[in-house]
């Protein structure tokens, strides 16, 4: 399995594409596709018929995957930052830490 940089509930940046510069929170990860759901972050038109939920159907916006790769978490600080991971001293497993700032994200 694929180890992402990114995980669902990060604060992230798209650094390329038609939506750089839009920052939002990570909805959900496909690891598989390597693509992640940013909250208000490329949003696209799906036209719907009416149903029980939409009983008069009509255009509805919804956000569309934007690949990992064009994304860079952002730390505390409030920047853009590059992850690495490292064994934490106290319980052994590895965690992610901000290359910026040295922190380790939670």
């Amino acid at each position: 399995m694929t180890k992402l940089h990114i995980k669902k509930g990060d604060n992230v940046i798209v650094i390329a594409g038609d939506h750089k510069g839009e920052q939002g929170k990570v909805l959900m990860v496909d690891v598989e596709k390597q693509r992640a759901l940013v909250e208000s972050v490329n949003l696209v038109s799906k036209h719907t018929k009416p149903n029980a939920e939409n009983p008069k159907g009509g255009i509805l916006k919804q956000e569309a995957p934007v690949h990992v790769s064009n994304l860079k978490i952002v730390d505390k600080s409030g920047k853009p930052s590059r992850i690495g991971r490292k064994q934490d001293e106290k319980t052994a497993k590895s965690v992610r830490y901000s290359k910026k700032t040295g922190e380790v994200i939670k």
